[in-house]
């Protein structure tokens, strides 16, 4: 083959090479756009606007700016640091209450028998409930008088007075937290029930073979190669966590007296029921360092452990 041929061929590779990526682009240009416009620009204008002292209503051109001042004032603000222990408490709970229940539903529906497509279908129904749909339940069964929950424990266990559930500052996120993990474990069983058809079949024949009991299939085979779909699922439950925002203000509104207040409540109080759009924005921009610091953190534990 002549030099010449050989460089046209070159040439012809790299046009067919720089058409294909032309076209890939053309096909992802309308997400992209999406993409930038309700998320890139979203964040970038939710920064700009927390240096802003702006109610939210008339031209953004006639707020004063106030630099990073409602950072400053976020720092001193009891009622958000409040609520950031809430969103903390939720991640923690989250993160070890729904992924191990949910690991260990996702063995029970492993087994192939028609109990277990059974239980696969009935417990999958919390997820298939609207937020607002659950939230309403789970009010009238918490209902300090008339609730099922509290009948239970009144006629049938014995309880003169039972916990007004939703109503008593020591019971209020107890209650929040088992609705929320009641809602939420079934994804996470579905995710890594998914997970588990990855493993191949031949692993646990291997180590039957050489004796594993199940206990020791399940530490050797299951949960090492099961370590990506956790990590993912963890992911997912602590960014979910720490942006919770719909549940909870409709149950409680972050009662009583703010102990159930969660940092996206605060922010949709700041910005709408009391016309401080400024300080909303900051308290979303917090929300996004925070969450990004936790999950920068969480990768790097995750990777450290994997090095080991």
């Amino acid at each position: 083959m002549s030099t010449d041929t050989a460089a046209l061929m070159r040439i012809g590779r790299q046009k067919s090479l720089w058409i294909n990526r032309g076209w890939v682009l053309i096909f992802v240009l309308p997400a992209l756009i999406f993409y930038g416009t309700y998320n890139v620009y979203g964040i970038v204008m939710t920064f700009y606007y927390s240096t802003l002292n702006w109610p939210g209503l008339g031209p953004v051109a006639n707020a004063t700016s106030v630099g990073i001042q409602n950072y400053i004032e976020l720092m001193s603000d009891q009622r958000f640091m409040h609520a950031l222990g809430n969103n903390l408490l939720l991640v923690v709970v989250s993160v070890t209450v729904q992924l191990s229940l949910g690991l260990i539903l996702a063995l029970i529906i492993r087994a192939k028998s028609f109990a277990s497509k059974l239980f696969r279908t009935v417990y999958f129904m919390p997820m298939l409930l609207s937020t607002a749909a659950t939230s309403i339940m789970w009010i009238l069964l918490m209902s300090p008088r008339n609730g099922a929950i509290n009948v239970f424990l009144r006629n049938i266990m014995g309880f003169s007075s039972p916990p007004v559930w939703l109503g008593d500052e020591s019971t209020v996120m107890f209650a929040l937290l088992f609705v929320i993990c009641w809602q939420f474990t079934p994804m996470y069983m579905i995710l890594l029930r998914a997970g588990m058809t990855g493993i191949p079949e031949e692993l646990y024949e291997a180590a039957s073979i050489d004796g594993a009991t199940k206990w020791q299939q399940f530490w050797g085979v299951t949960l090492p190669l099961l370590s990506g779909t956790l990590r993912t699922s963890a992911v997912l439950s602590i960014i979910g966590s720490l942006m919770y925002f719909d549940l909870v203000w409709i149950m409680t509104g972050g009662g009583p007296n703010g102990y159930s207040e969660l940092m996206a409540t605060y922010m949709f109080r700041r910005a709408f029921l009391t016309d401080s759009m400024g300080y909303a924005s900051a308290i979303a921009g917090a929300m996004f360092i925070i969450a990004l610091l936790v999950i920068l953190v969480f990768f790097r534990m995750t990777r450290s452990r994997d090095t080991e």
